[in-house]
């Protein structure tokens, strides 16, 4: 297994997007935008964990399986999340009476 050395200069510049992205998160939770306020966060949010996946943890320099089950994880989270959010919408929906 060959060893992947990433220069000092890619994990500062990281590290600085990092910091930028949080003083926008900072920046947009000053404004009041409604509902998008956490829709702003959370996009924001994936975005730096996207860059601390692919950088810090290597991704960049690891297989192809590597990708593939980092994949299948973001896709079950997806049906997880869209599970909860549909049952969450339709909660009131059947029309139980004393729910």
């Amino acid at each position: 297994m060959a060893v992947h050395v990433s220069p000092l200069r890619m994990y500062f510049g990281v590290f600085l997007a990092l910091m930028v992205f949080t003083a926008i998160t900072y920046a947009v939770a000053l404004y009041d935008l409604g509902p998008l306020n956490n829709i702003v966060a959370l996009g924001i949010a994936a975005i730096k964990a996207s860059l601390v996946v692919y950088f810090f943890m290597h991704v960049k320099d690891a297989t192809k399986m590597t990708g593939v089950v980092i994949l299948a994880a973001i896709f079950w989270l997806a049906i997880l999340v869209l599970m909860t959010g549909s049952d969450f919408y339709y909660r009131g929906a059947i029309g139980v009476p004393g729910k």
